[in-house]
């Protein structure tokens, strides 16, 4: 095929690195990236190892920036405490603010305080009350072991970090990926602006369903919220079906 044939039909390929010639630089590059790979499976095998069989558990987000003395804070702790005792164990990312809230909280009360871990420049350093506590270096476990191990999902103010696994969890649910389970938006005044967006504006656009907004419900009252979780498991045993695992195996 000459010039002029391949500028035709477009042809655009990449180097692969077995046909790099600095076979040096190609092999350390190749051990780099399976030392990589190594180390993701890893934290999903130390994921499985403590958490497969916590059931049934409720995974809090909220930001990290937010202080003891903050009503968010203080409501937080309230709610994780009486899920704890009501016999639900609470996973947090581990960190200062929502987190640590969580945390505290079920650490006080009768089931498990989980913490998630991360490695990050600034904002996570780990709150001490964990009783079971992982460290991750890649977000991508850690995020799935969030979505998979949760019965409900519980989400106070936060910021990028919050809203990132909000939309995670909502894309797993609605695609079919994840069963459904409640997602609860605590804090009216925080979460209303956003769904007021999500109907106004992605909803005309077509790009969202009006049934997708139903997937989350926003509740200001810790009696409320703790009633939407229990009423939900009234009709059905908590953790996932044996249908319900089988497909959350492709998270």
């Amino acid at each position: 095929m000459d010039k002029d044939e391949k500028e035709e039909k477009n042809e655009k390929g990449i180097v692969k690195l077995r046909e790099v010639e600095d076979v040096s630089y190609a092999t350390i590059r190749k051990a780099r990236e399976s030392w990589s790979m190594f180390s993701i499976m890893s934290e999903f095998i130390e994921t499985t190892e403590h958490l497969s069989e916590l059931n049934p558990a409720v995974t809090v987000f909220g930001s990290a920036r937010i202080h003891p003395d903050n009503p968010y804070y203080i409501q937080c702790m309230e709610l994780s405490r009486r899920l704890s005792d009501a016999g639900f164990h609470v996973i947090s990312g581990g960190g200062p603010g929502i987190m640590a809230a969580a945390n505290r909280g079920a650490f006080e009360g009768k089931s498990l305080s989980v913490g998630l871990n991360i490695d990050l420049p600034f904002e996570q350093t780990p709150n001490r009350w964990q009783n079971i506590s992982l460290n991750y270096r890649h977000f991508f476990p850690r995020k799935v072991a969030f979505a998979k191990y949760a019965d409900a999902y519980v989400l106070f103010p936060g910021g990028f970090g919050t809203l990132d696994e909000l939309c995670e969890v909502l894309t797993l649910i609605q695609t079919g990926k994840s069963r459904r389970i409640p997602v609860i938006l605590v804090g009216s005044d925080f979460w209303n602006g956003l769904l007021e967006w999500l109907k106004n504006v992605l909803i005309p656009y077509g790009t969202l369903s009006p049934e997708d907004v139903d997937l989350m419900t926003v509740i200001d009252d810790t009696d409320k919220v703790l009633e939407a979780i229990f009423n939900f498991y009234e009709l059905r045993s908590t953790g996932p079906s044996e249908e319900e695992r089988q497909k959350m195996m492709y998270l």
